[in-house]
């Protein structure tokens, strides 16, 4: 059985898209399946995607390189797809054109309409007969825009079948179409049991991710955690996602003095990773069709404090068992539900258990069967082809191809060229077999802080296989021996000790070497997991160093790693219209009893003045210090200034830098982010350091 999936685009990291990622996979074990992108925005998908499962793209819009980007008719209005839905999904009259010439010459048994775009064009253009017709619904019935609603309930009746991702939703869909034969049925999506460590019950963080719409009604998140700051100070919220409400939140953030405490961190892919490093996860939406955020943090053994809001959340969870379920738009019962969970660590451990074993119900393969099931009551035998067909008998060649093939080879008969000796059988297929090298690994955080990398042994040839790591801009690697598994089918791993392996400040590539060739393959990124970072402390004594494993922006393994002689983290910075106090933490050296520290700030520019302030040493290790707002603004100069910030132990030591390293974010300065106040502006620079800008007063 040949199914195939029509997906907007495949490119993005939407929740359709990783949906239609997971059960397709899942069905590619059995059956021919491929993926129909209609658009083409990236070069390769940004989800993971089973190597069975063929991608096809319909029209080629990359930026630069796309072939279809100048074509006139991705300009013209779709003539099918009402405004809203072909703005929203940059359906055109291109659009129009091509999916109406797939769907006509499609060999599919069954065709999957995964959004109301798909289902009208799946409608209008589907073989009557052809094929089994599926579309999907991904929102709630009611939610729609009214063109769309309307369009998309012309079209469900010409379908074979219409999925929604939620019981209760399905029953809505069956009162609006009683009539019709389509039949209407729930099956959730499909989201794969997680491959990171299962979530630490006693990290005391929660986080919550999602796109930042006005549904998921972060505001109120924001709002409960004013309450859940002043009861449990000792507690941070993380909340990953980008949209067009990221501005009010941070406003919302920053005027409620909890820029300290929650930490907005932008979209990352994949997720999994984040949600195992809380202990508690929340979802406040005001609806959800479904909840894929609630099934991939149960996966990771996360409790998720969710609002009992239309249709996903009360289907998922077990209220009480495996997470709790609150009041829709109310600030204080989130605050409750939150503080229930942060005031009990057994709750939370044995809620997190149950969660695992809950998420199971929504493993890909069980929707899959879902899918099959309803497959075959639709008439479609999906017994899958165990034994390949007969390839068809090639027809003979013309005796024009014949003669001309001879007329060919004729001067080669002629004159027989010597061949060079044959290699023994085996030889030859040990270095066919050893030719490609590809690695792609995962890497994980030790009991002892060290960073563990794991290379699939997919792609991997040979038997002297090593790690290096380079810096960037250096070229010299560091080998690091990379262990053969025990078994077939482990990983190979590498160590990267800690205490042993202290790596110069930058950042660093990794690479799988094979020494018999000298073949050097950079590794691709699987998962980065972090979780054991965050609480973890650098090792005793000088030098402090530190590293984080991370993805790049193109999908390698990489390393952020500091090395310097000492180093003062900022633990906390507290903004007032007359003061910027940072609190610290001392590493690689200590604060001596007969010496008077002090805070130096060194101008970027010419036409400003150095800055100082006394130290208040609070133990061995512990700092704090207070820059006037006043004495900033005395000291900017006609022009503004920017000062880097450091401590000086005394009159003649060298600065010990300031900065935020600690932990498991690479990039600070995307992340920690403060407002102006009192036009001073504390920020972290681009290697996580210190500095604080006072802007020259508007006119001058």
């Amino acid at each position: 059985m040949k199914i195939s999936f029509l997906l907007q685009n495949a490119y993005g990291i939407g929740g359709t898209i990783r949906s239609t990622f997971n059960v397709a996979s899942a069905l590619a074990a059995r059956h021919d399946v491929e993926i129909v992108s209609i658009l083409r925005t990236g070069k390769t998908p940004r989800l993971p995607l089973h190597p069975k499962v063929k991608l096809v793209n319909l029209i080629d819009n990359r930026p630069e390189e796309g072939a279809d980007r100048n074509n006139p008719l991705l300009a013209q209005d779709s003539a099918y797809i009402p405004p809203k839905e072909a703005k929203g999904a940059h359906f055109s009259a291109l659009t129009d054109q091509r999916v109406a010439e797939h769907l006509a010459q499609t060999d599919a048994d069954v065709v999957v309409a995964t959004r109301p775009g798909l289902v009208m064009y799946l409608a209008g253009f589907g073989q009557e007969g052809g094929y089994v017709k599926i579309g999907q619904e991904h929102r709630i019935y009611g939610t729609h825009e009214p063109g769309i609603r309307a369009a998309q309930d012309r079209a469900i009746p010409f379908l074979d079948a219409h999925t929604t991702v939620s019981e209760a939703d399905a029953r809505t869909h069956r009162a609006q179409f009683p009539d019709v034969k389509t039949k209407i049925v729930c099956i959730p999506n499909g989201c794969p049991p997680s491959e990171v460590e299962p979530a630490d019950p006693a990290t005391k963080l929660v986080v919550a991710a999602g796109r930042l719409i006005p549904v998921k009604r972060y505001d109120l998140l924001v709002a409960a955690w004013a309450t859940v700051h002043a009861a449990r100070p000792d507690w941070k919220l993380r909340i990953y996602g980008r949209g067009p409400e990221l501005a009010k939140l941070r406003a919302q953030v920053d005027g409620l003095g909890l820029t300290e405490t929650i930490t907005l961190m932008g979209a990352h892919s994949p997720i999994e990773t984040e949600w195992a490093k809380g202990s508690i996860a929340a979802v406040t939406s005001r609806e959800e069709s479904f909840g894929m955020t609630i099934v991939e943090a149960m996966n990771c053994g996360v409790p998720v404090v969710a609002t009992d809001c239309p249709h996903g959340p009360g289907e998922i969870i077990s209220d009480g068992k495996d997470g709790l379920l609150v009041p829709v738009g109310d600030s204080d019962g989130i605050a409750k539900g939150l503080l229930k969970l942060i005031e009990d660590d057994e709750l939370r451990r044995t809620m997190g258990a149950a969660a695992r074993v809950s998420a199971q119900r929504y493993a890909p393969e069980a929707i899959a069967d879902a899918y099959e099931a309803l497959i075959r009551d639709l008439g479609v035998d999906t017994t899958p082809k165990t034994v390949a067909a007969a390839a068809p008998a090639k027809a003979p060649a013309s005796r024009t191809l014949r003669s001309t093939i001879g007329k060919m080879i004729r001067p080669l008969r002629a004159k027989p060229v010597a061949q060079p000796a044959r290699k023994p059988v085996a030889e030859a297929l040990k270095e066919i077999v050893r030719r490609p090298l590809k690695a792609t690994a995962s890497t994980r955080v030790d009991a002892d802080g060290n960073i563990v990398v794991s290379v699939d042994p997919k792609g991997l040839s040979g038997d002297d296989l090593s790690l290096t790591v380079t810096r960037r801009k250096e070229g010299k690697p560091i080998t690091v021996p990379l262990a053969t598994p025990a078994a077939a089918g482990a990983p190979y791993t590498a160590v990267l000790d800690r205490a042993k392996l202290r790596l110069g400040e930058g950042r660093w590539d990794l690479h799988v070497v094979r020494d018999e060739d000298k073949a050097r393959r950079r590794v691709v990124s699987h998962l980065a997991e972090g979780k054991g970072l965050l609480n973890l402390e650098p090792l005793p004594g000088s030098p402090f160093t530190w590293a984080i494993a991370y993805p790049t922006v193109d999908g390698y393994l990489a390393l952020r790693a500091w090395h310097r002689p000492a180093h003062a983290e900022a633990l906390t910075i507290r903004q007032t219209e007359t003061a910027l106090t940072v609190e610290g933490r001392l590493y690689g050296t200590e604060f001596s009893e007969d010496t008077k520290p002090f805070v130096i700030g060194t101008p970027r520019a010419e036409t400003a003045a150095d800055i100082s302030a006394e130290v208040t040493v609070v133990d061995a290790t512990t700092f704090r210090f207070t820059l006037r707002t006043s004495q900033l603004k005395a000291a900017r100069g006609d022009e503004g200034a920017i000062w880097d910030l450091a401590l000086r132990l005394a009159g003649d030591a060298e600065p010990v830098r300031i900065g935020r390293i600690i932990g498991d974010i690479v990039d600070r300065n995307k992340t920690d982010i403060y407002p102006v106040v009192g036009g001073v502006k504390p920020y972290l620079t681009v290697n996580s350091d210190l500095a604080v800008s006072c802007p020259a007063p508007e006119g001058s």
